[in-house]
């Protein structure tokens, strides 16, 4: 017993090739599995197995991904916001503070400063030689300002020191400057006066004159004339001066009137000494003749109208009638 368990090997009942033939067969096996498997499968069938697919593929799927979901999020944005992003990444990467990247806003300008730089009070000839375009922005300012009446500050009368400009489309809408006083922290409407002043400035390194006419309340008036008077400005009115006209005219008529009745007269008593009859008779009629004189107006007398051709009267155009209307408007 002890021999056979010796050469058995502790009494098992393995033997010694019994591995080698499974491994056999089941190599065997599994081709002819294979065999059958590739008899069976048609041409458009798939493997029923699915292969694992490769980092590197699988690495460049979510690459493509990431970049466009980033691709929808900048295009979401606004060219601001996106360049805020692009600053904030590169920080971020290199290093730095945003107030690096802060423009600096000392030599920003809005349309007010270049129209304060190149504002002129008056524009001649000259200045509009070389425009630019900041001059051509003082110039189309001025043109729409109205230059009848100017507004003024009185603040510094003391100094013999007054500032003035030309008044704006609501200040005219409003009546300011003229309707009311131009001083530009008063609003008296009573007791305006019109002035004429001569106004030199300085503009632009070069000394200029201009002369402006201001409308001014009494209290604002002796600020003006503080130091010394100014020329007022008084209306010269056409009715007095035709009213005037028209007086040594009607005397002239009256001199008339008076000489043909003297000789109707004289004419009426020869024919008197004739006759009784006739003069009661003319005397009646001299009477109706005295009493239509009488009724009838001043301008011309019967023997006037058989003298000469009438009077041409000048009738007055529409600008004449405008100018009359608003004679008292603007002084």
């Amino acid at each position: 017993m002890e021999n056979l368990v010796k050469i058995h090997g502790a009494g098992g009942y393995d033997s010694d090739f019994s591995d080698d033939d499974e491994e056999g067969e089941s190599s065997e096996k599994a081709r002819e599995r294979k065999r059958e498997v590739e008899i069976l499968q048609k041409p458009f069938e798939k493997g029923r197995h699915s292969k694992v697919a490769h980092r590197t593929l699988h690495s460049c799927e979510v690459d493509r991904e990431e970049a466009r979901n980033r691709r929808a999020h900048l295009i979401s944005m606004n060219a601001f916001e996106r360049h805020k992003k692009f600053v904030g990444d590169y920080i971020l990467y290199y290093g730095g503070q945003m107030a690096d990247f802060r423009r600096s806003a000392a030599k920003d300008k809005t349309d007010l400063d270049v129209l304060r730089e190149n504002h002129r009070f008056l524009w001649r000839d000259e200045d509009e030689e070389d425009m630019t375009w900041e001059k051509e922005i003082a110039k189309k300012y001025y043109d729409k300002l109205f230059k009848e009446y100017c507004i003024a500050d009185l603040s510094r009368y003391k100094e013999n020191k007054f500032g003035f400009r030309w008044r704006t489309e609501n200040e005219v809408v409003s009546g300011k400057g003229q309707f009311q006083c131009g001083n530009k922290h008063c609003e008296k409407e009573e007791g305006l006066k019109s002035w004429e002043v001569n106004f030199a400035y300085v503009e632009h390194g070069e000394k200029r004159n201009a002369l402006v006419k201001l409308r001014l309340c009494p209290e604002c008036s002796f600020k003006l004339n503080y130091h010394h008077k100014r020329k007022e400005v008084k209306v010269k009115r056409k009715r007095k001066l035709s009213e005037e006209n028209k007086e040594p005219t009607k005397k002239k008529k009256k001199r008339r009137k008076s000489s043909s009745h003297s000789k109707k007269h004289k004419h009426k008593k020869q024919k008197d000494h004739s006759t009784s009859s006739s003069s009661s008779e003319s005397e009646s009629q001299n009477s109706d003749k005295d009493g239509e004189t009488g009724n009838e107006p001043d301008g011309q007398s019967e023997a006037d109208h058989w003298r000469g051709p009438a009077p041409a009267v000048e009738e007055k155009s529409r600008e004449e009638e405008f100018d009359d209307y608003f004679e008292d408007m603007f002084l």
